[in-house]
């Protein structure tokens, strides 16, 4: 049995790479430390199938060195120092790849420190999750970190043609892109994921003739009835997520513990699902029930010290919880609405009064010159400007409908009378 499409279509070399042209293109950094021969130890952090392992390859080959790989899913400790020895009659060329890096324990990412530090091997790690929470800070320091953006469509649509050609060859059949919308949506940015896709709708459709045309209504038709084995290999991961934070936004318990609970039974990290759930607290729920990110803070913690499976209980109470809860996204907004306007307006003074004055020459040219105290004033508040002049009365805060906030807009409203317009 041939290899799937995506693994023969892997990339050896950097001209045959598609897409992180920040990266790897003309001048780029990356593309000038492997052409110095001289690789960091590095972390690529990127969504799926946007080509971390296959820059890892691609670094290997076009350097010539060693080259070990491990999952973090199935190996440990003991796989980690195997390889080290290993590595050590290389004097420092050899390259360890480790696949979800992520997902490697404390004592794991410890036992790489070592030789990472002493140059016995180049680290190159891959996630999907930012390298900040899931790297253990003296391991992160030892790497560089670089971004792998999401493919854009230019590229998604290179990776088809290359897939078409190649199917045709292999099948001799014939076969057209008549409309390619189904197939970019399925893909999410994700060339695996494309793929996929386009041979699995190939092997299905070439049974019955030597032509074939794709359009979205036979990409969906096809996907459609064969969405089990298309998502053997964990490919509706993001899907899931995606269908369990809407459940939790919509106020809906019951959508959200059954997504829970196919996350639970699929394996997935207990963290990464809290932490999308602690985020959600903030961003969907807010002020209108701040105890929401309490709670979601203490699942976060809680689950590392139950561990598993009765972590899933005390996802499963927080998940109940948030969905139950009161919805408001006005603090996320805000912040939106307000680097939207700071990337637009620039660096705009601090107006004088609201200056810090340490020195008498500042003091002396009005820095802090008619700032008022607000706890030497009723109720602790006295009418202040706190924008730039040229900002004055903008409103970035909009509280949503709920009792909580509405509280706040009558508040906000006392204090500022017609200021803002609350």
């Amino acid at each position: 049995m041939s290899s799937p499409l995506a693994e023969q279509l892997r990339p050896q070399a950097l001209s045959e790479y598609i897409g992180q042209e920040h990266l790897v293109g003309r001048e780029a950094i990356l593309r000038k430390s492997i052409a110095s021969g001289n690789v960091p130890s590095m972390i690529l952090w990127g969504p799926p199938g946007v080509g971390k392992t296959t820059l890892a390859h691609i670094i290997s080959k076009t350097l010539d060195r060693e080259f070990y790989t491990l999952s973090a899913v199935s190996s440990g400790v003991k796989d980690v120092r195997q390889v080290i020895n290993s590595a050590k009659m290389f004097g420092g060329s050899a390259i360890l790849f480790i696949d979800e890096i992520h997902r490697f324990s404390k004592s794991q990412q410890d036992s790489l420190l070592n030789a990472v530090e002493k140059g016995v091997i180049t680290l190159i790690g891959a996630t999907t999750e930012n390298p900040s929470f899931e790297v253990i800070s003296p391991l992160l320091s030892r790497c560089q970190v670089y971004i792998l953006k999401p493919l854009e469509t230019t590229h998604l649509r290179k990776l088809l043609q290359t897939g078409v050609a190649a199917l045709e060859k292999q099948f001799d059949i014939k076969i057209k892109i008549k409309e390619d919308n189904a197939l970019l949506r399925i893909s999410g940015g994700d060339a695996r994921k494309l793929l996929n896709a386009l041979e699995l709708f190939v092997y299905q459709e070439k049974v019955s003739r030597k032509k074939l045309v794709i359009t979205n209504e036979t990409i969906q038709q096809v996907i459609q009835e064969n969405i089990a084995m298309y998502d053997k290999q964990g490919e509706m991961h993001y899907d899931i997520i995606s269908a369990f934070i809407k459940s939790l936004r919509g106020s809906d318990p019951n959508g959200a513990v059954y997504w829970l609970a196919r996350m639970v039974e699929a394996g997935e990290d207990p963290k990464f699902i809290a932490r999308r759930m602690l985020i959600l607290a903030s961003e969907d729920i807010g002020n209108a029930n701040p105890n929401a990110l309490l709670l979601a803070n203490t699942c976060f913690d809680a689950i590392s010290k139950t561990g598993w499976p009765e972590g899933r209980i005390i996802l499963s109470q927080t998940a109940v919880y948030l969905a139950n809860s009161p919805k408001s996204n006005a603090s996320y907004m805000a912040i939106k609405d307000a680097q939207s306007l700071v990337q637009k307006t620039g660096n705009l003074s601090v107006p004088l009064h609201l200056r810090n004055a340490p020195t008498k020459l500042m003091k002396d040219i009005g820095y802090g010159k008619d700032y008022k105290y607000a706890h030497q004033h009723p109720d602790n508040f006295v009418e202040l400007e706190f924008l730039p002049d040229e900002l004055k009365g903008t409103k970035f805060y909009e509280p949503g409908n709920n009792a909580r906030e509405n509280e706040d807009r009558k508040k906000l409203k006392e204090r500022w009378k017609g200021k803002y317009g609350y």
